[in-house]
C-alpha cells in the first residue's frame, strides 16, 4: 500500500503588503534586498504588525476546502538556523492549544474520492537562496530577502493520495480553486510549490523537498515509490528522512534527517496577540467569496446550453472566466465560451501573452455578433481575433481592412464549388468513395474565396452535388 500526504505553500499574492509590514508582497518586482525594512529582517527593536487582510483571505481559503474556522487563532517561533531566516525563527501556526491555525480539517473532492485536509495554517514566507558558480567546488550561496515576511498559507493533506496522478489532479484542482477565489496567482514564480511524504506498507515516511514545479512533483513521488518499493523488496530498512529533487538527475537526494515538531522548540509569538474571528466577520467574508468553479460550470451548462467539457474548461480558469462574463449576452454566450476554448486558449497560452494581449471585452462580444449575423464566418474570426490580440484595433476596422466581411451568398458559393469540381474531377471521383477526399474539396473553395465561404456550409453543398 502507497500513502502520499502533501504540504502546498501558496503565497497570497493578491495582497498588497508582507504578513507583518508594509514592504510589498509582490516581490518580484525589485533588484535583490531591496524590498526589506528592519521588521521583515528581524533588527532588535522591531515588532511585527499582522495584516488583517492576509488574515481574511486564509479564512476565505479555510471556508472554501470546507476546513472548520476557530474564534480565535494564534502565531508560534519556529526556530531554526537557515541563512534565508533573517530573524532565525519563523512566525507560523501550531495547534498546541487545541484548534488555533486558520483552519482546521476539512475536505477536497477529486472525482469521486475525498482528500482530507489536516490544517491550513497563515505565516511567513522565508527568503531566497540563489546558488552560483560551474562546479561544487567554486560553487558561491548568494540570499535575496525581498521574499521574506511575504503571506503564505500552508495547506497540510492526509496521506490520501495512493499514486502520483491523484497527486497532479489535486494540485490542478487547488490552484483552480485559489485563482477563482482571487487570493493568489498560482501562474506567478513560487507562487505555489509542494512538498510529498511518501511511504509503502505502512513503513517510515519520506518527505521530498525542493520540487519546482507539479509536474516535477509527479515524476519525484513516482521515483520516491519506486525507490522504497526497491528497498522494501531487498529488506532493506527505509529511513525516515527528508530528501531533495535533483531536477537535473531527476531522482531524490538524501538531505538530513526528518525532524520531529520538539526540534524547531515551537514557543508563542508573544509580540502578536491572540487574533478573535467572530462569526459577523465569518459571515462577511462568505458573503464576498466568488461563485465557485462548479457553479458556475453548472449554470453555464444549463442556462447557456454550453457542453459540459467546454464548461469546464471555462470555468476552470479565471482569466477565460472573467473574459466570458464580462463578453456574453445571452444570446451570443455560446459562440464567445467556443471563441475563447476553441481558439483564444492557444493564441495566449502564457502569462506573457495575456498581458500582451489588446483584446477586450468588448472585442469579443463583437466578434461573436459578427459571426451570428453571418457578417463574417468562423473561419475568418480566427484571423480578427489574431489581429485584435497583436493591434488591439476595433473588429470593424480589422475586418474592413482585412476584406473580411461580403460573406458569399449562395449563388456565388455554387459557382466557385462548380469550378473547383470541374478542375478537381480525380479528388470528385475519389470522394465518391472515399468521404475524407471531400474535405480536400472544401479545402479549395476556402482558397477562392479566400476563407470568407462558411466551411460548414460549403461542405453541405458539396455532397449535394457530388452526390
Amino acid at each position: 500500500m502507497t500513502k502520499i500526504g502533501l504540504e502546498i505553500h501558496s503565497q497570497l499574492t493578491e495582497l498588497q503588503s508582507k504578513l507583518f509590514c508594509s514592504c510589498k508582497a509582490n516581490y518580484r518586482e525589485f533588484q535583490p534586498n531591496e524590498n526589506i525594512c528592519p521588521i521583515c529582517m528581524g533588527l532588535p527593536g522591531s515588532l511585527p504588525q499582522l495584516n488583517q487582510k492576509a488574515v481574511e483571505k486564509a479564512t476565505m481559503i479555510a471556508m472554501a476546502l470546507n476546513c472548520s474556522t476557530p474564534e480565535k487563532i494564534t502565531f508560534f517561533r519556529k526556530n531554526y538556523f537557515y541563512p534565508d531566516l533573517p530573524k532565525n525563527f519563523q512566525i507560523t501556526q501550531l495547534n498546541i492549544y487545541g484548534e488555533t491555525s486558520v483552519g482546521g480539517p476539512g475536505i477536497l473532492m477529486v472525482g469521486d474520492k475525498k482528500i482530507r485536509i489536516t490544517r491550513i495554517q497563515l505565516e511567513e514566507d522565508p527568503g531566497r537562496i540563489i546558488y552560483e558558480g560551474s562546479s561544487e567546488k567554486n560553487q558561491i550561496t548568494l540570499v535575496d530577502y525581498n521574499r521574506a515576511g511575504t503571506p503564505l498559507v500552508e495547506i497540510v493533506t492526509e496521506p490520501d493520495f495512493e499514486n502520483p496522478k491523484e497527486v497532479r489532479e489535486f494540485l490542478n484542482i487547488l490552484s483552480d480553486l485559489l485563482a477563482n477565489l482571487g487570493v493568489s496567482d498560482p501562474s506567478l514564480e513560487g507562487a505555489m510549490r509542494a512538498d510529498a511524504n511518501v511511504s509503502i506498507e505502512d513503513g517510515n515516511k519520506v518527505e521530498i523537498k525542493n520540487i519546482g514545479s507539479f509536474h516535477d512533483l509527479e515524476k519525484a513521488v513516482h521515483f520516491e515509490i519506486t525507490r522504497q518499493q526497491s528497498l522494501h523488496a531487498r529488506n532493506i530498512p527505509i529511513i525516515q528522512e527528508t530528501r531533495h529533487w535533483d531536477d537535473k538527475r531527476k531522482i531524490t537526494v538524501s538531505s538530513r534527517s526528518k525532524e520531529e515538531d520538539l526540534d524547531y522548540r515551537y514557543f508563542l509569538e508573544s509580540d502578536i496577540p491572540w487574533v478573535r474571528i467572530g462569526n459577523q466577520i465569518k459571515d462577511k467574508l462568505k458573503s464576498e467569496m466568488p461563485e465557485t468553479i462548479s457553479s458556475k460550470k453548472e449554470r453555464y451548462v444549463s442556462k447557456y446550453n454550453i457542453p459540459a467539457q467546454v464548461a469546464d474548461v471555462l470555468s476552470s480558469d479565471k482569466f477565460y472566466s472573467d473574459l466570458f462574463e464580462k463578453s456574453h449576452t445571452t444570446e451570443n454566450a455560446k459562440e464567445v465560451a467556443n471563441i475563447i476554448t476553441t481558439d483564444l486558449m492557444g493564441l495566449v497560452d502564457t502569462r506573457e501573452k495575456r498581458e500582451s494581449s489588446k483584446l477586450t471585452a468588448l472585442h469579443l462580444k463583437e466578434i461573436a455578433d459578427s459571426i451570428q449575423s453571418g457578417k463574417i464566418t468562423r473561419n475568418s474570426a480566427k484571423n480578427v481575433l489574431y489581429e485584435i490580440l497583436k493591434t488591439g484595433k476595433a473588429v470593424s476596422t480589422v475586418i474592413s481592412d482585412l476584406d473580411l466581411d461580403n460573406v458569399f451568398s449562395e449563388s456565388e458559393l455554387l459557382k466557385i464549388i462548380e469550378s473547383v469540381i470541374s478542375e478537381e474531377t480525380q479528388a470528385v471521383e475519389q470522394a465518391k468513395t472515399n468521404p475524407q477526399t471531400i474535405n480536400y474539396l472544401v479545402g479549395k473553395v476556402m482558397q477562392k474565396t479566400k476563407g470568407k465561404a462558411d466551411p460548414t456550409y460549403t461542405l453541405d453543398l458539396l455532397k449535394k452535388k457530388i452526390n
